[in-house]
């Protein structure tokens, strides 16, 4: 798997990352939901530079001019809820995309933290490019399991894993876990997770920040 970590480098993301992490100003949520839209409009901008395209004459009002469109049909799949608003982002980058959905929730116990999967609903991915978009990358469970039920739908040509922080562990889990046809953007990597399995600094629960606490 191929990580690029967009902190890296200067860009916007960092203003809006710095919004969707400070505690009062996350407390708008439209302004959060917002936020991890813009974030990702930038990511699938990077990812458009990593697809193929095919060219094409186009008649303008003066002439003909070459361009060149994408050639790969593009499904964006989405962890509900808190992964809604990337969705809803990557589908004003991606307009003509294929769209799956895929529900995942933690059971925790005593011992350990399991992932378990309900809802899916997914076109056919044989030969597509599969972009998978969930805020927050913490253990990578919930990613791989849901790559897991994902399979069922056909072979993806290419697997995009689009996060906004992912913690460090997280990152190594995906490396051992996924193939090498993955590429993984996220907008930050923190160094650790606490003893309940969240990322630390963070940025506190996406799926409640975004549509309300649940019960």
């Amino acid at each position: 798997m191929n990580l690029y970590n967009l902190s890296d480098k200067n860009s916007l993301i960092s203003q809006y990352l710095n919004e969707i992490r400070d505690v009062k100003i996350q407390q708008d949520r439209l302004r959060f939901r917002t936020n991890l839209k813009r974030v990702s409009q930038l990511m699938g901008f990077e990812v458009s530079k990593k697809l193929n395209y095919q060219s094409q004459n186009i008649q303008t009002p003066l002439s003909t001019a070459t361009t060149k469109i994408l050639n790969d049909q593009i499904v964006v799949a989405s962890i509900m809820r808190a992964g809604l608003p990337m969705h809803n982002g990557l589908l004003e980058i991606f307009d003509h995309a294929e769209n799956a959905f895929i529900s995942a929730y933690r059971v925790e116990n005593q011992k350990d933290i399991k992932v378990e999967v309900e809802y899916q609903s997914s076109p056919d991915l044989n030969g597509k490019v599969l972009i998978l978009a969930d805020p927050m990358i913490a253990t990578g469970n919930s990613i791989v399991k849901c790559l897991n039920h994902l399979e069922k739908y056909g072979e993806a040509s290419q697997i995009f894993i689009l996060g906004i922080v992912a913690s460090q562990i997280g990152i190594e889990r995906l490396k051992k876990s996924v193939g090498t046809n993955v590429v993984c953007y996220v907008a930050t990597v923190d160094p650790e997770l606490n003893d309940h399995s969240y990322i630390v600094p963070g940025l506190g629960d996406a799926g409640d920040l975004a549509y309300g606490n649940k019960l």
